[in-house]
């Protein structure tokens, strides 16, 4: 079956109808065509070429009289981050940024997928990550402007680090 875009939410169907899942990595949220297998074996064919917003858990991306067919985002390793000041966060989200990393905001911690150069990196610099297992649901939807190395303009990370000393 061909979906072209979300129907809704879990919740805003009656609890009557069978959930059939369609399982996707993290990675594959935002993409445009993907082909998958649902839990209960129907093939799903994802073509959201007009739609610009990432799947996320508990969409609804195809329903009929008795079931709904829904994402599952599957847990991956990750390295889980949660700063106890404001100058500890603009480090850690510099440190993430600088590497052009995804990063994710749950339950008041910095979520990233784990790989462990980054993981030795925050431990070196006083930081204390945890490695665990858990879903990216909620990224961090950043933009950067475009920026040049050894101008007069104040880095992003300058301009953070002088409003914790301001604030």
């Amino acid at each position: 079956m061909v979906i072209q875009k979300v129907l809704g939410k879990k919740a805003d169907f009656p609890p009557h109808f069978v959930v059939d899942t369609v399982s996707l990595e993290w990675f594959e949220t935002g993409k445009k065509i993907l082909h998958k297998r649902s839990a209960l074996g129907k093939e799903i064919v994802l073509k959201r070429i007009n739609e610009t917003a990432a799947l996320e858990q508990d969409d609804v991306v195809n329903s009929d009289e008795q079931t709904i067919c829904v994402i599952n985002i599957l847990p991956c390793n990750v390295i889980r981050i949660q700063p106890k000041t404001m100058y500890a966060m603009a480090q850690v989200v510099y440190e993430i940024g600088n590497k052009h990393l995804p990063l994710f905001y749950q339950d008041d911690c910095l979520l990233v997928p784990f790989e462990k150069p980054l993981f030795q990196v925050l431990q070196a610099a006083g930081f204390e990550p945890i490695a665990e297992t858990a879903k990216l649901l909620h990224p961090l939807k950043t933009t950067v402007a475009p920026h040049g190395h050894g101008n007069n303009n104040p880095s992003l990370f300058s301009r953070i680090l002088q409003m914790t000393q301001n604030g």
